[in-house]
């Protein structure tokens, strides 16, 4: 029972296939081919306005392209403490930018909390040219504790970047789960909220290697952020792998269906542990992520019954566990009935 992380879930069938029925003949490479030609088109009409696309193979990449786009050497990227880009990159972003930096935020339940990005933007400056400038808001949909900002809560963080002519990004690794717990339309959470680039992740909910820096102002930075894919090593001759995938992940609402199915299993584990007063749960599920709060000696006890899990570091209480489109009703049962036994020991 693997609840270690949705990137180790297997590729959806239907994506697999796409790979598979891309593979007969030659086609045109660096991304001259007819399956790059039509994502555009598919992601437009996704997002309801004309957008730009690029295919990266990883989230990473996409990430650190995206924000360099948005960030001169000298400029700061606001962004949650908990956030993928701070804490798992490696400093992409700061590679990829030419040496910006990164500023982390506080902020409960995984979220930026507006008032502490408003006053970190209204003391930004007091040492003029001597400081590095901010530049940027990088927002993580869902959160890394699994929660999912809302279209209000979005709208109101990317109109304080705007006032203070801050680019807004989003790390979209699991922008599915977001979009499906919210039951909205993609547009609301991202361009009509007032995002400018999203780093679109399918890698985690379904696809083999398959991400999309996706940019809402059309032709403005378009450029550039081919540049910057090729200069990153992104720019891949095979391309049409990358984007057969992208466009059966999006074929008939695959995407949303994938995780539809893993935010529902989440739910219905979240659900037991809400039934034993032993336990409790760190943030609200909201996503495909729980975050499981157990005396170290029950979480192990779980793990020695063959629950795959992350024992959260610096916590020895808290565990965090991923469901995933591949998680099947037996095994989030099987994982219940464990999670039972070592509740009660």
């Amino acid at each position: 029972m693997n609840f270690r992380s949705d990137n180790e879930a297997p590729v959806a069938p239907r994506i697999l296939e796409a790979i598979g029925a891309c593979n007969r003949g030659p086609a045109q490479a660096y991304g001259e081919d007819d399956w790059t030609a039509r994502l555009e088109a598919r992601f437009s009409a996704l997002f309801e306005r004309p957008v730009k696309v690029l295919p990266v193979a990883t989230g990473t990449a996409g990430n650190g392209i995206a924000l360099a786009a948005l960030l001169p050497p000298w400029g700061t990227a606001l962004c949650h403490s908990g956030a993928h880009i701070y804490n798992d990159e490696c400093g992409a972003v700061e590679l990829f930018s030419g040496g910006a930096r990164l500023v982390p935020l506080p902020g409960e339940n995984g979220k930026l909390d507006p008032a502490i990005v408003e006053r970190h933007l209204a003391e930004s400056g007091a040492h003029g040219v001597h400081e590095m400038a901010p530049a940027a808001l990088s927002l993580t949909q869902s959160s890394e504790a699994g929660t999912v900002y809302t279209p209000d809560e979005l709208a109101r963080l990317a109109a304080l970047a705007k006032e203070h002519h801050l680019g807004v990004h989003m790390d979209g690794a699991r922008f599915a789960n977001a979009v499906a717990a919210l039951a909205c339309r993609p547009a609301d959470i991202t361009w009509r909220a007032g995002v400018d680039l999203l780093t679109f992740g399918a890698s985690k909910n379904g696809a083999l290697a398959a991400e999309a820096v996706i940019a809402f102002d059309g032709e403005a930075r378009f450029s550039e952020l081919e540049r910057r894919r090729k200069r990153a090593g992104h720019l891949l001759s095979k391309m049409r792998y990358l984007s057969a995938q992208l466009l059966a992940y999006l074929e008939d609402d695959l995407w949303l269906d994938l995780a539809r199915h893993a935010n529902r299993q989440a739910t219905r584990f979240a659900a037991a542990v809400k039934t034993h007063p032993g336990a409790g749960l760190a943030y609200p599920v909201e996503a495909n992520e729980v975050f499981l709060r157990l005396p170290e000696r029950q979480l192990r006890r779980m793990q020695d019954e063959g629950c795959a899990f992350h024992l959260w570091p610096g916590a020895h209480d808290l565990a965090r566990l991923v469901f995933t489109h591949a998680t099947t009703d037996a095994e989030t049962d099987a994982l219940i009935a464990a999670f039972k036994r070592a509740a009660a020991a």
